[in-house]
């Protein structure tokens, strides 16, 4: 069976398209591909995010944009592979998170699933994370059910951490319920500040943050905000973590150099992620990384700093590319919805139960 997973995070950095066969019980990456997001869709995407003017109708029309660029590339997708809509099971989108407020009962992300199969002529599985809100949960992070199917091994406890717009951990631990979390920012301040000030998409490698100091006082500051001192269940986003948050910290520090800032930024990232996991998974082996932060050199040479005697690997170690394995868990999540198979864990989310996620909009 073939399904396609759609997923476009926080990071606003492209709509990633994967391609994957389940077959013998084993999920395989038959191809991929990075459809760039047009700079005005990310722009409007981003002030939505926030509170603004006339947001129903700025929602509708980017939603719209958004779909006609994910079916565009799975069409292409298909042609390039020579295959037809109808060897394609269904397709499992994320859509693209506006807001998410899960204190307030609500998660919100948009993609219009029946555009999208009006577009490809595929099933289209969406709206995963509502469905556990309105069990209690955070409605995230869902990627730790995936990771557990991929990586959980009988003997050796490991840790998954995602480094995308924000970081979460899957914890893994023989013979117990697979946990996991929000840690906090991953790239989404590092990647705001190098666009300020560079207007680059990205700290390519973290070359720019590796050139400048920690700035600790400014450090502790960050880190006392009170997201880092709860316990998981939890999860967190834009609404939080955003350039607002941060120049209202470094007002308080104006000596400090934009250079040093993005240092201290990536030390925010790598401590939190590090802290995290050494207070619940105190006897973990391995920790795997993916998504976009895997490919940050700075980072992932500070948290092995941070993390003595845990090996500090990409998930490509393990054979799962690290740039696909959230839109490889969206089509896996399509597959558990058709299937009636429930895909949260409540250890995770915090939902009173186990539920199937997803709602199912026919080719």
């Amino acid at each position: 069976m073939l399904y396609i997973g759609v997923m476009s995070g926080t990071s606003l950095d492209g709509l990633d398209i994967a391609l994957v066969e389940l077959q013998a019980g084993n999920w395989t990456l038959r191809d991929a591909f990075c459809a760039s997001l047009p700079g005005t869709l990310r722009q409007e995407l981003l002030e939505l995010c926030q509170p603004g003017h006339n947001e129903l109708a700025r929602v509708a029309l980017a939603e719209q944009q958004w779909v006609h660029l994910a079916a565009n590339a799975i069409n292409q997708l298909l042609t390039d592979l020579h295959l037809d809509a109808s060897d394609i099971r269904a397709i499992g989108s994320h859509g693209q998170t506006v807001r998410h407020e899960p204190g307030a009962g609500y998660t919100w992300q948009i993609g219009n699933p029946a555009l999208l199969a009006e577009l490809t002529g595929i099933t289209v599985v969406s709206d995963f994370r509502r469905r556990d809100v309105a069990a209690g949960g955070q409605g995230a992070p869902l990627v730790p059910a995936f990771h557990e199917l991929l990586f959980a091994h009988p003997e050796q406890s490991r840790a998954l951490l995602n480094v995308g717009g924000f970081s979460n951990l899957s914890l893994l631990a023989p013979e117990q319920a697979t946990r996991g979390f929000d840690c906090g920012p991953g790239n989404v301040l590092m990647d705001a500040w190098i666009q300020r000030h560079h207007q680059l998409p990205y700290d390519a490698q973290g070359a720019w943050a590796a050139s400048g100091k920690v700035h600790q006082q400014l450090l502790q500051r960050m880190l006392a905000e009170p997201f880092f001192q709860q316990q998981g269940p939890k999860s967190t986003g834009r609404e939080l973590f955003n350039l607002n948050w941060l120049d209202r910290l470094l007002s308080a520090f104006p000596e400090v150099s934009n250079t040093d800032v993005q240092a201290t930024l990536l030390e925010l990232t790598a401590q939190s992620c590090a802290r995290a996991l050494l207070d619940t998974l105190k006897d973990c082996q391995q920790l795997l990384l993916c998504g976009g932060g895997a490919h940050n050199h700075a980072l992932h040479a500070r948290l092995g700093e941070l993390l003595p005697g845990i090996e500090v690997l990409s998930s490509s170690a393990l054979g799962v590319d690290p740039d696909w394995m959230e839109a490889m868990a969206f089509a896996w999540l399509a597959h558990c919805c058709l299937q009636g198979i429930p895909a949260n864990r409540p250890a995770v989310t915090g939902a009173s139960g186990l539920r199937v996620l997803g709602a199912i909009y026919p080719a």
